[in-house]
Parts: structure tokens; sequence; C-alpha cells
């Protein structure tokens, strides 16, 4: 579909691009915010059948347009007391050793989120722990594990003041 109720978007991760249709922005506006709503409850807030809802967010997900439902669990909760932005500078800017830290931290279930940015540093890491010296031992073993970190920086998050994954949809297609 083409013209004003699509728009075509690419993905980075295959390099297809996809048409975006409204109803599907719309259909990926909702389950961003709440995934719990039922095929009927959706299809009714997009004018659609259930098992039409189903087959689109089937597509959606087999296109990885939606890369995976989850819950948002609280850190504080489950005893994660402690929040930080780690940035991350190497010595040398080499593909393998790059390559070899991005495997590593992969792997570390502290951290949460991991970017690969431009500017001053070269990683922006989201890492959460117990406490200070359970943040403590982290640091040292992810310095252990790569020698070839020039410096780490950590900034210890005070207040959380927004989290989530929520894209905005209204610039994909107008409702």
């Amino acid at each position: 579909m083409t013209g004003p109720l699509a728009e075509v978007t690419s993905s980075a991760r295959t390099g297809r691009s996809h048409v975006i249709e409204r109803i599907d922005a719309r259909l990926l506006d909702l389950v961003q915010r709440n995934n719990r709503l039922t095929s009927e409850e959706l299809g009714a807030k997009v004018g659609l059948s259930a098992s039409g809802v189903q087959r689109r967010l089937k597509r959606l997900r087999s296109d990885r347009i939606i890369e995976a439902d989850v819950s948002i669990v609280s850190p504080k909760a489950i005893g994660r007391n402690v929040t930080a932005l780690v940035h991350i500078s190497f010595e040398r800017d080499r593909a393998d050793i790059l390559d070899r830290f991005k495997r590593s931290i992969r792997k570390m279930t502290e951290v949460m989120s991991a970017f690969y940015v431009t500017g001053q540093v070269d990683f922006v890491l989201l890492v959460t722990a117990n406490d200070m010296e359970d943040y403590a031992h982290f640091t040292r073993c992810l310095t252990h594990e790569n020698p070839d970190i020039k410096r780490l920086e950590t900034m210890v998050v005070l207040d959380r003041v927004k989290a989530g994954f929520t894209l905005p949809m209204a610039s994909i297609a107008c409702w």
C-alpha cells in the first residue's frame, strides 16, 4: 500500500523496507503501551475483527517490526537498588576488540542495555546492581575480562524519571 495511508520504513537489522499501514501503526502504538490487551479489545479500538488483529500482529512479529513482547519489571521490587550509566572508552579502535566486547556484554545479566556510540566514549551501558558492592564487583569483572578498556566512567542514577521502550507512532501514520 502506498500513499497517505502508509509510509515506508527501513529495518536497520535486515536492511529491508517495510510498509507500515495506518492501522498497523495504531496497533503498534496500542501494544507498545499495553501488550495485555486482547485481540477483541485491540480490534474495537482500530476497527478490525479479532482474527484480523491476530493476523496483523503475527505478520508484524514475523517481519521483526515487533521484536519482542515484554513486561517492564521494577528494579527496586527485585532488589536491584543501583542503576548506573557506564561510559566505556578503549585504547584503540579495532574491530576484533569491539566485537569481543559486544559478545562479552551480551552475556552480562547486569547490563540492561548497551549502545556503541559516537563521541567521547565508545560504549554507553545501562547497568543494575543490588548495591554498590555488587556494582564494584561488576566493574572489576568487566575490566578484567576486557584489558583493552582505557577508561570507565560511572554515573549513578539518583531518580528514574522515565523508563520504557515506547516509540512515537504518530510520525509513521496520522490517525
